[in-house]
């Protein structure tokens, strides 16, 4: 946690003792718009991944409750079922119902699979979504307020471009006025 809070402080002290204010205002730019888009990315992923595991429950409870209204059994029974007629000869009937079965067992285990793998993404998404997203915010801000705090020690002890500060701004409203009084 150190690193990430010297780049946050260092960086607009760094640039701005180095190359001036106008490169404090640039880096700080900078940081807003970056910090913004990533921000946004990892509070809208986050969520997504959340989501998708609600959907997978949903999806899963609606197959388990499907199955005792299409089976008259729950999904342990129908695997119970399942193994005691595999293996043995079946008449027409029986060979329909464990063709039944299968299908409603392989896809349990296939929906078992995806909540695994969406329990896994929530896992991660939950973090992304209350405290990564959020804490970039807080990130920017601390770069703007150092800036802030610095602005006129920056201003004074730049190593480049203090003398010549805002001399370009100035020649400019300078000629301007001088064209406006002409």
């Amino acid at each position: 946690m150190v690193a990430p809070g010297v780049l946050v402080l260092g960086s607009p002290l760094l640039a701005g003792f180095l190359f001036g204010p106008r490169a404090v205002a640039g880096l700080l730019a900078g940081a807003i718009v970056s910090g913004v888009q990533v921000a946004i990315s990892a509070s809208n992923t986050g969520g997504a991944w959340d989501n998708a595991k609600k959907e997978t429950e949903k999806r899963r409870s609606q197959h388990k409750a499907k199955c005792i209204n299409d089976l008259g059994i729950t999904l342990d029974e129908a695997r119970a079922e399942f193994a005691g007629l595999e293996g043995t000869d079946l008449n027409d009937t029986e060979r329909t119902r464990m063709e039944l079965l299968q299908k409603w067992i392989e896809e349990e285990a296939e929906l078992r699979e995806r909540h695994i793998a969406a329990v896994v993404g929530d896992t991660v998404g939950d973090p992304l979504k209350d405290t990564s997203g959020p804490a970039i915010n807080i990130l920017i801000k601390l770069s703007a307020i150092t800036s802030l705090v610095f602005g006129s020690y920056i201003a004074q002890y730049c190593k480049w471009g203090r003398n010549d500060l805002f001399s370009d701004d100035v020649n400019v409203a300078n000629a301007a006025r001088a064209a406006r009084a002409e």
